[in-house]
């Protein structure tokens, strides 16, 4: 079994194999080129996200810069996906994103780790679990979310949380390690901050 067999296998491999190295530096040079470009050139970083995503829907967006190791190439896309400045993904595996999923300043979200046992970390072994973040959540600005967490849909994760498990859908999360705490609810209906109403008479038109 070859490293990159290993890797895709979710088993412990040597993430500076040859193979994988070279492999990986060509999403790099891509995701170089994208962050390089002008604010203007919209059409350009579309395109460039089709060629280094594994794969993205209609309308998403993300601010350059983006730092991934692989340039995105385990990330994947629903529609509408907003995503602020200065992501950094370690997507040496699958991240999936679902619809409609917003995505604060200076997010962490990393699929990478190494095991506990100095031996293995000595030679900078590592292994990899895929993250999932379903439909219309947010994620608030600074949050970090480690390998292996799946957060449920229309859930928000508070600005400057450490998701270190799996967050249910349909709540508000915050804090570290983050935590549920509370259900979106009636309350979230009526009003959009603190006691302030949301005015949905004129909203209808939005």
């Amino acid at each position: 079994m070859t490293q990159k067999e290993r890797m895709e296998a979710g088993l412990v491999y040597d993430p500076l194999d040859k193979e994988i190295m070279e492999d990986q530096a060509q999403g790099v040079e891509l995701m170089y080129e994208f962050n390089m470009s002008h604010p203007g050139e919209a059409g350009k970083r579309a395109r460039l996200l089709k060629r280094m995503l594994g794969t993205i829907g209609e309308g998403c967006c993300i601010e350059p810069p983006l730092r991934a190791n692989w340039g995105g190439r385990h990330l994947h896309l629903g529609d509408n996906v907003y995503v602020n400045f200065n992501l950094t993904i370690v997507d040496d595996t699958d991240i999936f994103i679902g619809d409609k999923v917003m995505i604060g300043p200076n997010v962490t979200i990393a699929t990478a780790n190494h095991p506990i046992s100095p031996q293995l970390r000595a030679r900078s072994l590592q292994y990899n679990r895929s993250v999932r973040i379903g439909a219309n959540v947010w994620i608030g600005a600074g949050a970090i979310i480690v390998p292996g967490v799946t957060i449920g849909d229309n859930t928000v994760i508070g600005a400057g949380s450490v998701v270190t498990r799996d967050i249910p859908a349909d709540v508000v999360a915050a804090g570290n390690p983050c935590r549920v705490l509370r259900e979106i609810g009636e309350r979230e209906r009526e009003y959009f901050y603190k006691n302030e109403r949301i005015d949905w008479e004129n909203l209808s038109h939005l």
